[in-house]
């Protein structure tokens, strides 16, 4: 299972290596930072901004994501409206060649119930996808490549999804996070050198993140490579757990420690640096393939480095760059997930509404109870919600923009959390009958388990949604909180950020309830105002969180998961009413039914958003979730239920 977790809490990008801000902490505005050791306060320096004019001559970094303003209560909107509509007329034309033929085969050739059956993807699936270009679509044509941009690489990944999760994984570990370290931080001789053979499959990568004592945590890993004396090779000791294609990979990304000298201070401390590292090195060698709930065909294994000498050529991004690098793959490449699961409950909604338009029950067909009616309906409004949410990040990729990695996360949490509901819905309706083998759903269920833990588990991805929205608000903070100290010179500032918080804590300066009116179609404006409430309101919590905790936040997970969880309802609101919008306008034969979808899901998320948003402060959810750290640390301690058995024998 590649790259099982990434660190994020204590770091993750070691959160740009700099400030959360300034955030108005005991009467006294303070420095929170985020860094690989964790976190820590400062005062704020006592000199004036009169005398460093260059504090506020430097405008904090602005982001154009929809998702992270959200943070700030603004809508940006360039990057959700409109809906992206990316492929030109030669790129539809080479698609739909592509995804014809595509799902023929996992039709007619590929059996998905054999390979988990055999726990492998046989020799002859494997050979017929490299003669389909499956392991090298976004790899440029020139490097043997099929040369796809994202959306179209995940309308194929939607296939597979809808098929194979097993093949998905052993696709998505080779080329989404196996060799992406290549395709996006690679130099020129590096891509010439190894894209070719893994782009035509005749070499198969893994991405090479997680150790035994290191999962979420993964600035703790203790794999080491250190330069020769000739300074020619690093030597590289350790072993990576649940590799995905790790029992035959020849090509992989291996993250390892190295000694970096400082050029400043002459201090030599650890570093996380990238590799590309070959089996044929020498020295490397693997476990037998793992033994799994579920995506049994796709190879997991345990892969040992012993002394494997490895060309200083192939340091990947940077000697002491390897974080960077592992978090640009992962961001990168999420997208591709919320993709292939929306393949997954497509497919699923199928299996379940054939079997309840033809399922008799007390003499009438069970699609016409409403017990059923309502979970037919939220599994498809929550893949309308995961498939464009997918779309509309791989089509701003495809844009150019590079600010995408909190709607990624999004992508990936929402998607991996609604298929498997989705899935485990679609075997309800079916009843007796989806608990069986021969329906292929408990199949999907136990492959889509790990979908949630993968690539970041959901908590920590939650934990990293909301902790980087806090970090870009709190850069503003910190110009705002050095305006106040020579205001006379600074009006501009005070009065653009200042005003705004002012107005909000006395109810005034709303207003955002319009904010969207001239982006939706007037037949969803109701929805349009939810949405812009919800960012307003997602807004002052967070403002109102960090003057409450400064930096004490990042250890406010409760009140945190909470903000996870509004921001990506919020966002997803913000999304498919810009879909729904387009599809109104293109006049698009389903366009009532996305209507109807999108109007129930913002009804009901604005109430979760409204929910979440008062469990971070309220007097009676704070002190609930004081109890539920007590009540858990009690059943730690004790090794399980702290309570006895009523019976008391």
């Amino acid at each position: 299972m590649h790259r099982l977790n990434v660190k994020l809490v204590n770091g993750v990008q070691n959160f740009a290596k700099g400030s959360l801000g300034k955030a108005y902490h005991q009467n006294k505005w303070t420095t929170v930072a985020f860094s690989t050791q964790g976190v820590r306060l400062s005062q704020a320096k006592s000199d004036s901004a009169a005398s460093k004019p260059d504090r506020l001559s430097k405008k904090p970094p602005e982001s154009k994501g929809y998702a992270a303003n959200m943070f700030r209560g603004q809508i940006v909107p360039e990057q959700c409206f409109p809906y992206p509509d990316v492929l030109s007329p030669d790129q539809q034309e080479t698609l739909q060649m592509l995804v014809s033929p595509t799902e023929k085969f996992f039709a007619e050739v590929n059996d998905p119930a054999k390979n988990d059956a055999l726990e492998k993807v046989p020799d002859d699936i494997m050979e017929n996808l490299k003669e389909m270009g499956a392991f090298g679509l976004q790899v440029p044509t020139e490097l043997s490549g099929v040369g796809l941009n994202n959306t179209q690489y995940a309308r194929l990944v939607e296939v597979v999804g809808a098929n194979d999760l097993g093949i998905g994984i052993t696709l998505g570990a080779h080329q989404s996070i196996g060799f992406k370290g290549i395709l996006i931080a690679g130099n020129p001789e590096q891509k010439k050198k190894y894209l070719p053979d893994v782009a035509t499959g005749k070499k198969i990568a893994a991405f090479c993140l997680t150790e035994p004592g290191s999962g979420s945590d993964a600035a703790s890993i203790k794999t080491r490579a250190v330069l020769s004396s000739d300074g020619k090779h690093y030597i590289l000791n350790g072993n990576k757990i649940w590799i995905s294609n790790g029992g035959f990979a020849e090509i992989m990304t291996v993250f390892a420690q190295t000694p970096v000298k400082d050029p400043k201070s002459g201090t030599t401390k650890d570093k996380v640096t990238a590799f590309i590292v070959e089996r044929s090195f020498g020295g490397v060698s693997n476990s037998k393939p793992e033994k799994k709930m579920g995506i049994k065909a796709s190879n997991t294994a345990e892969v040992y480095y012993e002394d494997v000498k490895i060309p200083v050529e192939n340091v990947l991004g940077g000697v002491g760059e390897g974080f960077k690098v592992a978090m640009n793959i992962l961001n990168n490449g999420r997208f591709g997930m919320g993709a292939a699961l929306s393949g997954t409950m497509r497919s699923a909604i199928a299996k379940a509404s054939d079997f309840a338009a033809s399922r008799l029950q007390f003499g009438r067909k069970i699609e016409t109870f409403g017990a059923i009616q309502e979970k037919i309906a939220r599994m498809a409004i929550k893949h309308y919600v995961c498939e464009s949410i997918a779309y509309m990040v791989a089509g701003n990729m495809d844009r150019g923009f590079s600010d995408y990695q909190v709607e990624a996360a999004i992508s990936k949490v929402y998607a991996s959390d609604a298929a498997w509901w989705v899935v485990d819905e679609a075997i309800q309706v079916m009843g007796g009958m989806g608990f069986m083998k021969e329906t292929g759903l408990e199949r999907v269920l136990r492959d889509l388990r790990i979908f949630r833990i993968f690539e970041g588990t959901n908590d920590i991805l939650k934990l990293f949604i909301a902790l980087t929205g806090i970090q870009y608000v709190g850069a503003h903070l910190k110009q705002l909180q050095a305006a106040f100290k020579n205001p006379g010179g600074n009006l501009g500032v005070v009065f653009s950020e200042a005003s705004k918080r002012v107005l909000k804590s006395v109810g005034l300066g709303g207003g955002k309830s319009k904010a969207l009116d001239s982006l939706v179609h007037s037949s969803l404006s109701t929805q349009a105002g939810h949405a812009a409430e919800a960012v307003e309101l997602i807004g002052q919590a967070v403002e109102s969180v960090l003057m409450k905790h400064g930096r004490g936040i990042i250890e406010e997970q409760f009140i945190l998961n909470r903000l996870g969880d509004a921001v990506i309802d919020a966002y997803a609101m913000a999304v498919v009413l810009s879909r729904a919008s387009r599809s109104i306008e293109k006049k698009l034969a389903s366009v009532d039914h996305e209507v109807l979808m999108t109007k129930v899901f913002c009804n009901e998320a604005i109430e979760r958003v409204r929910f979440n948003v008062n469990g971070m402060k309220a007097p009676s959810s704070i002190e609930n979730y004081k109890i539920m750290s007590q009540i858990s640390q009690t059943i730690c301690k004790n090794g399980g239920v702290a309570h006895a058995n009523p019976l008391g024998i």
